[in-house]
């Protein structure tokens, strides 16, 4: 993740082009790692940051932090945020950054950890970096991908194996989409801001309407987000859409069960439901609905995913 300079150079950015935020200020870095943005906000002129990680790799974060200078004003908490109690007086931090974010920005994100350390720590008036965060749906052309990945079971060395592909076409696939593949135009999801919402705004159910920007065949749908510092003096931001250069988190896809011909133009309206799953919080049970009436044909599906 720290070769993700899109990721990185962004936080970077709206840290340290920002002195004005953070000098003086008590900050707290969520899911520290290896401290990066822990030193960013230090050098920033942080009077203190507190970073918190439950992993190994607070111990390499705490030696980094001592190699560079910063144990002064640096500390790094080994633990879970929901069991430590910070060193704080009552007082609460100024600041929360975290890189919480997730595949499908909320698969096994930290966004209920940030939420929890907000309404715990966040002094009145302190600021969350980043605030707001915004999840996108669109229709891709992925004819070839879709036949390797999925049509490969419909006949496996003459047998089919459909009790595979059924599974196969369950699981949302991480990759990185060409922006050539997009055939429809974009529609919004959901806006999450992180200032205000509760754990529980994290399960949403959304319309969508996109429209053919060319005679083509939708294989899949295609999600990604984009996620903005709002509170800085010249709002930072970054997506990680198809159009955008690829992160790490890349985008994902969610295949169909069939093929939606649509002529330019045209529109394949739905439903998306996305919930953490109850046994486990930061997997993702997602629900898709959809219907497309046009001139070359009508389709229509409901599909369940499982983002594990």
């Amino acid at each position: 993740m720290l070769k993700d300079s899109v990721r990185t150079r962004a936080y970077q950015h709206a840290i340290e082009r920002n002195p004005h935020l953070f000098e003086g200020k008590v900050v707290l870095d969520v899911g520290c790692g290896t401290g990066i943005l822990s030193l960013f906000a230090a050098r920033a002129g942080a009077k203190h940051v507190y970073g918190i990680e439950c992993s190994a790799i607070a111990e390499q974060a705490t030696a980094i932090v001592k190699e560079n200078g910063y144990a002064d004003r640096v500390t790094i908490i080994r633990g879970k945020v929901e069991e430590i109690d910070l060193p704080v007086a009552g007082k609460g931090v100024d600041i929360i950054i975290s890189e919480w974010m997730g595949y499908f920005l909320l698969y096994e994100s930290m966004l209920d950890t940030v939420i929890y350390a907000r309404d715990k720590w966040l002094a009145p008036g302190g600021i969350l970096l980043p605030d707001t965060a915004t999840l996108y749906v669109a229709g891709i052309e992925d004819a070839e991908y879709r036949a390797e990945k999925l049509d490969f079971w419909d006949d496996v060395y003459g047998f089919n194996m459909q009790a595979i592909k059924k599974l196969a076409v369950g699981e949302p696939l991480v990759d990185v989409v060409e922006p050539d593949q997009v055939a429809t135009s974009v529609a919004t999801l959901q806006t999450f801001d992180i200032k205000t919402m509760t754990k529980e705004d994290a399960a949403f159910t959304a319309s969508f309407e996109l429209s053919a920007l060319r005679n083509d065949y939708i294989h899949a749908l295609v999600a990604f987000f984009d996620v903005s510092f709002t509170a800085c003096h010249t709002p930072v931001r970054f997506s990680t859409g198809p159009a955008s250069r690829p992160t790490h988190w890349k985008q994902t896809v969610l295949y169909l069960d069939g093929t939606v011909t649509l002529c330019e133009g045209e529109t394949v309206s739905g439903t998306l439901a996305c919930a953490p799953n109850p046994g486990n919080p930061r997997d993702l049970d997602i629900s898709l609905s959809y219907e497309a009436a046009g001139r070359r044909g009508k389709a229509n599906g409901a599909q369940q995913f499982k983002m594990r």
